[in-house]
């Protein structure tokens, strides 16, 4: 690096960019590293050919203003409205995303109906009569809200296929973190509602329009206009402290190795990874600790299609264990400047752990694993392929099985004891959340070293609400304010 910076971001995906942009904001001289090529993290929007794409389905929506205006500040233009279609395949049938009653209801026949409502009926009726059995795992969860029948048509089989592992193995705090405020209910009262009501994110969304990753390819130039350093392909190697501070960090780029004195160093990799850069090492405890932790990857598949539209979705899931991709997204279907003219893109998302049959595939071997079940759909025909292109991630989805907070709380509290230390985002706090917390938190760590106070960032997406809520804000010019908004 050509300056020791006060601050050393280890990470250039949304949490990162995001406490960098702040920091810029506030005049604090900063260094992002970054082991990619590019910004962006697992929000990053990969350009192929005449064609971009994001990994998977991004779609921005929170229930915090300053959020948006943080991005439209970036975009000004770019940042369009999408509106949201979302289905699920479940056997050989389409529905609805989020659930609409009347079309759940027509497409799974009389029979499995009168199965869902006797089931949702005996478990609201325990309810009633006292009987609240705990719910530590997610398969207990969804069933006592929802009823078996309807628990593993829609939720239990897509959740073992994205984690690999039983409901039963699997911690009830997923349950909470994505589909508490859910009910059978809830949806008969939205179906019997004469008014639409107010207008909620499950049907619109803001994205920018040359993909998700526009935002931190905007957040990179503007920190290099400041004069900041954003280092792409370039790694932390070793992290050497003194037992209460961060004192030098290692970093090493096109075979040198750079060492940085940083006053504050924000880590927004993956933590289980970040813990074997400590030198010395971190505690017996700890170590042992990080051994009961393990993340989910991902395999992709992109390909290029010589049609106008494949679908008419944003995405669709597939919770049938027999199909090998558990989600296609048509980006096309998000901002049409993300095809040519005259053709399209679909994304499929295989999900995996690393070293597996299906993490070893070549493209060919998953592109034919794949066709059978495509055509069968109805989604493409083979002949409109154009190409195809594989793409592996690891360390995707921090994955919650039962128990997995003791060893999380020991880590988390050795980490806290280092004076200049924070750790943000989905790989740097081993948190499922969603874009707009992984901004948050980076906003409030910055918040955190420009203020010299202690901002909670472990309480983003840490609430019982679902997800996919949120008021979408009316479109209107960027005016910068600091709202009163979990301390922001």
């Amino acid at each position: 690096m050509t300056t020791s910076p006060e601050i050393l971001i280890l990470g250039g995906g949304p949490a990162g960019m995001s406490c960098a942009m702040e920091l810029c904001r506030a005049d604090k001289r900063l260094a992002v590293i970054e082991k990619d090529v590019q910004v962006g993290g697992m929000s990053k929007t990969l350009q192929l050919g005449d064609f971009r794409t994001d990994i998977g389905p991004h779609r921005f929506y929170s229930r915090n203003r300053y959020l948006y205006e943080f991005i439209e500040d970036l975009l000004g233009e770019q940042w369009i409205q999408v509106p949201r279609f979302t289905r699920f395949y479940v056997e050989g049938q389409f529905y609805t995303y989020p659930v609409q009653l009347g079309n759940a209801l027509r497409n799974m026949g009389f029979g499995s109906a009168v199965r869902v409502l006797r089931d949702y009926g005996f478990e609201q009726l325990k309810r009633a009569v006292g009987f609240n059995r705990r719910n530590a795992d997610f398969e207990s969860y969804v069933v006592s809200r929802f009823g078996r029948e309807l628990a593993h048509f829609n939720m239990i089989n897509y959740t073992e296929k994205i984690w690999g592992l039983p409901c039963r193995e699997i911690s009830a705090d997923w349950a909470a973190q994505r589909i508490a405020g859910l009910s059978l209910f809830s949806a008969v009262r939205a179906a019997l509602s004469k008014r639409s009501g107010p207008r909620s994110l499950t049907d619109t969304f803001y994205y920018p329009d040359l993909g998700t990753g526009l935002i931190y390819e905007a957040i990179q130039k503007r920190l290099e206009d400041a004069g900041h350093e954003v280092h792409c392909n370039a790694t932390p190697k070793v992290v050497r402290h003194d037992g209460g501070a961060i004192k030098e960090v290692d970093i090493q780029q096109n075979g040198e190795v750079m060492t940085a004195t940083p006053a504050h160093l924000v880590n927004s990799t993956p933590i289980l990874k970040f813990l074997t850069l400590f030198d010395p090492p971190p505690p017996k405890k700890v170590l042992e600790a990080a051994q009961h932790l393990d993340y989910r990857a991902q395999v992709y598949l992109f390909l290029t299609l010589r049609t106008e539209q494949a679908i008419p979705d944003n995405w669709i899931y597939f919770p049938d264990k027999t199909i090998p991709f558990g989600r296609i997204s048509e980006m096309k279907n998000f901002s049409k400047r993300m095809s040519p003219e005259g053709m399209t893109s679909l994304f499929l998302e295989f999900f995996v752990f690393e070293g597996e049959d299906m993490w070893k595939m070549d493209k060919d071997e998953l592109l034919q694993r794949s066709l059978p079940h495509l055509e069968a759909i109805g989604l493409l025909n083979r002949q409109d392929i154009v190409d195809a292109h594989l793409l592996r991630q690891t360390d995707v989805y921090p994955i919650y099985r039962l128990g997995y907070q003791e060893p999380l709380q020991i880590i988390k509290g050795w980490l806290d004891g280092f004076e200049n230390l924070l750790y943000i985002g989905r790989p740097g706090r081993f948190r499922y959340n969603n874009q707009d917390h992984s901004i948050e938190m980076g906003i409030l760590a910055a918040r955190s070293i420009i203020e010299n106070k202690h901002y909670d960032i472990e309480c983003i997406a840490s609430k019982d609400e679902y997800f996919e809520k949120g008021a979408l804000p009316y479109r209107r010019s960027f005016q910068h304010q600091v709202i009163e908004d979990r301390g922001i």
